[in-house]
């Protein structure tokens, strides 16, 4: 299918093919018709990326600000290569649109299939042949609005919204500041409210069309506005001010201050300067509001994510509320946006329409539509490469396999910023297929990497001959299905971590892949000779023990003979409470979902398995969900460890630091960028200045060379099950507040 895209780094407009997207569960695939183009916001992201990176450093100082804290943290070519991949991201453009459902997700039971309805959500309505939106981003239509009129609702949403804000009576004053698309809404929206409504833009054709549209007068400039506003209340001012236009500027702040009455309400929609004026402010006592987007549960994961609605009782007006009512208002008459249509492209000639709004063609514009075809493409495989792939051959001589061939499964920023470039450095893989959800970012690793083909059904992967070994970089509560349907098809499977959310998918997983390497011995015995004879291997993510210091750091301690003491520090940072990985559904929490990594870590440097774990966390007050926590690890050899994983510091500050004391010796690494070395008075130190490895690299070479060897796994499994137990151990612990025991029990009753 068609897909419009924003390059960042280029600033170009895009037209890819990439797979329809995935209908996941609580989500409807809708076949676009008609999507609108928001003039305000899409241009203003067009402009900022065809900005050079100077003028985008200029345009946005908080972004360099972390840019360079991140430098002084990892590295500057370290950082470079983040910021450069960050840039190369494409990005969706579009969010409102209208269209036909064509499936229908689990859980989703008041729209059905053949349904025409509206969609809103940046990253949702984009504008696309075909499109995945949330439930309650979705709403159906009235028999009598037609798909071009519905392409408007997430703006009539945004502008009801805003109206609402202020409150408006009957028979007041409003006075509207930009008479854009918004604005032109918002004009109609408070006459059929019962209002006067007075408007103001510098554009007189859209002061006149605000006229047709119900304004009771206009005016192009400020002091014309404000003689305006004088004259129609008597020298009052206006009870309620919203400001509806994109501008850097402070002006239509201090404008609204000026023509609002005593204790009125300014309200402002669109993108402007909010430097308030306090003297005229302060003397007329006024409201100030900020109008955030259309409306409540916006931004609000659980309800747009998961579908969580508000009672009506305690919010009246949410979102998808706010659509149903444009779109009522709409099947009245009581809103008409015909006049406001001024253009028709068809997706083929989107590119065109970006042309039109960013000035190239020096046309007037205003509503702005793309229409679609009516039967779209509905493809889930987009080949990439045309060359043919030669099927996976085997050495004679030994167990393993000549080269890695990858299936991926999940393609966002971590794998396009750090697993993908770290895989392609290594000699032996070859990219055959990337799926994700979405079909864009699935297009994107592929073109990047040199993927065969990219597609959104993970059939394709599973099933595909020439794929031997699947890479799982999906959210974390996908992770274990996905690492039983890879074994079951005859994987090899690197899961990112964590491998599983709780102990019932962690013992299926033990299961699925002791089942596999059971019928690879049976078959070895039965001398049947197949692609499928070879030990299946299951890595896990642990990067960190495959790191070059962390190597150097386990090669001093081998002459130690005694346990060991340890103490893991890690500044993790703030994650919201409402991130996915903080919902114990999603991401698992942060202990399952990241301390993993420093248990692995003191794993590896003891070489015993843990035992017993005794953790206490800060109290959770709203902000926090356990990420303040120290744990107490026992392992099996006698050694201590301790690790100290806060949310509470500043990211600003080093994220990670080990100290190691045993057998006379002491060791300390910071940050993966310096190695201290002590031993009998002699010290050794080790820098990285320019860059921070931990090992991404390292791990998949070891990978590599087991595979093609047919050698051991390079974590243990035992290992990687150990570490998954003490987790779920560490959060038990949490909850009962004492030791627990962490056993370990490989037995596959099967």
């Amino acid at each position: 299918m068609k897909q419009v895209l924003q390059n960042l780094k280029t600033g170009t407009v895009e037209l890819a093919d990439v797979s329809i997207p995935l209908c996941q569960p609580g989500h409807l695939l809708i076949a676009t018709r008609c999507s609108l183009i928001s003039v305000g916001t899409e241009r203003m992201v067009i402009e900022f990326a065809r900005k050079n990176l100077l003028e985008k450093a200029r345009a946005r100082p908080d972004l360099v600000r972390q840019v360079l804290d991140k430098a002084q943290r990892e590295g500057m070519l370290t950082t470079l290569e983040s910021v450069r991949s960050r840039l190369d991201q494409p990005l969706a453009l579009g969010y409102s649109s209208a269209g036909t459902v064509i499936a229908v997700g689990e859980g989703v039971t008041d729209i059905h299939v053949g349904d025409r309805v509206a969609c809103a959500g940046g990253g949702y309505a984009v504008h696309a042949e075909v499109v995945s939106v949330p439930n309650n981003l979705v709403v159906k239509l009235p028999n009598s609005v037609d798909f071009e009129s519905a392409a408007f609702t997430t703006l009539g949403a945004i502008a009801l919204h805003g109206l609402r804000l202020a409150e408006p009576q009957l028979g007041e004053t409003v006075a509207v500041i930009g008479l854009g698309l918004v604005g032109l809404l918002t004009v109609q929206l408070a006459k059929a409210a019962g209002c006067r409504v007075l408007g103001m833009d510098p554009n007189p054709d859209r002061c006149r069309l605000a006229e047709q549209l119900g304004c009771d007068a206009t005016a192009t400039s400020s002091s014309q506005f404000a003689s305006r506003v004088s004259q129609f209340t008597d020298g009052h001012g206006a009870d309620k001010v919203i400001i509806c236009a994109a501008t850097p500027s402070n002006e239509p702040v201090e404008l609204a201050g000026r023509i609002a009455r005593d204790r009125a309400t300014v309200v402002a929609v669109g993108a402007v300067g909010m430097e308030i004026p306090r003297k005229l402010y302060y003397e007329k006592e006024l409201t100030f509001r900020v109008s955030r987007s259309y409306g409540p549960g916006r931004y609000d994961p659980e309800y747009e994510e998961k579908g969580h609605d508000y009672p009506i009782g305690y919010v009246r007006w949410t979102e998808n509320r706010n659509m149903q009512a444009f779109l009522q208002l709409l099947a009245e008459g009581k809103v008409n946006v015909k006049p406001l249509i001024i253009h028709r492209f068809p997706i083929e000639e989107a590119p065109k329409a970006y042309d039109l709004i960013t000035g190239k063609t020096g046309e007037p514009f205003l509503g702005v539509l793309i229409t679609y075809p009516d039967q779209p493409d509905l493809s889930r495989k987009i080949v990439l490469n045309q060359h043919q792939v030669s099927r996976i051959t085997h050495h004679a001589s030994r167990s393993g396999i000549d080269r890695v061939t990858i299936g991926l499964l999940g393609a966002g920023n971590f794998a396009v910023t750090t697993l993908l470039p770290n895989m392609k450095k290594v000699p032996g893989i070859e990219f055959i297929g990337v799926c994700t959800a979405t079909g864009l970012s699935a297009r994107h690793a592929g073109d990047k990497f040199g993927f065969r083909y990219c597609t959104t059904d993970e059939n394709q992967i599973l099933n595909d001959p020439d794929i031997n070994t699947v890479v799982i970089a999906t959210r974390h509560h996908l992770h274990a299905r996905q690492v039983i349907a890879a074994l079951n098809a005859g994987k090899h499977v690197f899961c990112e971590k964590p491998l599983a959310l709780n102990e019932d998918e962690l013992r299926d997983i033990v299961k699925a892949y002791q089942q596999a390497n059971r019928r690879i011995s049976e078959s070895a015995n039965a001398q049947i000779r197949n692609p499928k004879s070879e030990i299946r291997n299951l890595m896990v993510g642990f990067n960190r023990r495959f790191a070059p210091m962390a190597r150097q750091l386990k090669a001093f301690l081998a002459d130690v003979h005694e346990p060991l003491v340890m103490h893991y520090r890690v500044n993790a940072g703030y994650i919201p409470p409402d991130h996915w990985v903080q919902d114990p559904e999603q991401g698992g929490g942060r202990i399952i979902g990241e301390v993993c990594h420093f248990v692995d870590f003191l794993t590896f440097l003891a070489d015993a398995l843990p035992v017993r774990v005794h953790a206490r966390a800060l109290p959770n007050d709203g902000r926090y969900r356990d990420d303040n926590v120290v744990i107490t690890l026992e392992f099996a050899d006698g050694s201590l460890g301790t690790i100290t994983y806060v949310a509470n510091g500043d990211k600003a500050f080093p994220k990670e630091r080990v100290e190691v004391f045993g057998g006379g010796c002491v060791a300390t690494l910071d940050d993966f960028r310096r190695l201290e070395l002590v031993r009998g008075g002699r010290r050794k130190v080790v820098r990285s200045r320019l860059r921070r490895d931990k090992g991404h690299r390292g791990e998949w070479e070891a990978f590599v060379q087991a595979l093609r060897e047919g050698g051991p796994a390079p974590i243990p499994f035992e290992e990687i099950v150990a570490t998954t137990l003490t987790t779920f151990a560490v959060v038990d612990s949490l909850r009962r507040g004492k030791l627990v025991a962490v056993e370990l029990d490989l037995t596959c009753h099967c």
